[in-house]
């Protein structure tokens, strides 16, 4: 006789998986895992995000990847005009029907390949107008996302963005611990952690956890713009062994003498036993200096 006790199990399995949002299915729209679309569909978290921003009707938001239009329509309602970049030709199609008529641009395309003088364009606003940025960013563009506005001519005045946790972590990490993305991101802004989202706040469900974090831009970046070149190109280096001591890394990555960088190292204030990771911003700004072209 065949047992019937797996039909429940089965049915307690169909009833445990995600059910897809609305707006897809309607749209036709499968999430692209090329694209690392997860939407956003607790609009508690959604709420929490928007208050994060603490937003006025005087701001103008870029948001990148809105997806299915939830976090979008909050931005909306909390600021004066929204630009929301969608990569996928469908889902802008859907937003634009959706949000015709309102405070809300759609911009269809890559934000990589668009300035921030063009967004403000798309919007018709001056391409010198202050704007923030608010997203859920996808996981594999999310730190391309940040050093894209944070290095722009016109960055914005602060960023309020989901990322994964530990690539959030790394960005805020505390000196002592410093990454070359921390690093990378911290010369032109102060990074802050807010809180942490759970995978179950999304459609699909992603295999790790979220992380907001808020990100205010420096009037002036720590690095002047004309050292700039000289500085990322040391840190690079530094960060090309990050486990050996100094001196080595930033020999082997520079293709220098040994001696030659050690002497740099020392002229610069700085112990040549030391890893990357123990470096502060000043340090790598004494040693871009004291390393020379």
């Amino acid at each position: 006789m065949k047992s019937t006790s797996s039909v429940p199990e089965r049915a307690r399995r169909r009833s445990s998986r995600p059910r897809r949002p609305r707006g897809l299915r309607e749209a036709g729209v499968k999430p692209a895992k090329a694209l690392g679309q997860h939407f956003l569909t607790d609009t508690g978290v959604v709420g929490r995000i928007v208050a994060a921003a603490e937003l006025t009707p005087d701001d103008v938001v870029v948001e990148v990847g809105p997806g299915l239009g939830v976090l979008t329509e909050r931005l909306a309602a909390a600021a004066g005009r929204v630009i929301a970049v969608e990569l996928d030709r469908r889902l802008a199609e859907r937003l634009q029907a959706r949000f015709a008529g309102t405070n809300v641009t759609i911009v269809q395309g890559d934000v990589l390949a668009l300035r921030p003088e063009a967004l403000l364009a798309a919007a018709g606003l001056a391409p010198e107008a202050p704007y923030c940025v608010v997203a859920n960013l996808p996981y594999n563009i999310g730190a391309a996302v940040l050093r894209h506005f944070l290095e722009a001519d016109h960055p914005p005045r602060f960023l309020v963005v989901m990322l994964q946790r530990e690539v959030a972590a790394a960005i805020a990490a505390a000196p002592g611990k410093l990454s070359l993305l921390a690093v990378s991101v911290q010369v032109y802004g102060q990074p802050r952690r807010l809180f942490n989202v759970a995978a179950k706040a999304f459609y699909p469900p992603p295999k790790v956890t979220s992380s907001v974090l808020r990100l205010d831009v420096r009037p002036q970046p720590l690095v002047p713009a004309a050292e700039r070149d000289r500085f990322f190109a040391v840190l690079r280096a530094g960060f090309s062994a990050p486990r050996k001591q100094l001196r080595n890394a930033l020999a082997q990555g520079l293709r220098r003498p040994p001696a030659a960088v050690e002497g740099a190292i020392e002229a610069a204030g700085v112990r040549p036993t030391l890893r990357p990771q123990e470096l502060g911003i000043d340090d790598w700004l004494r040693l871009a200096r004291a390393l020379g072209g």
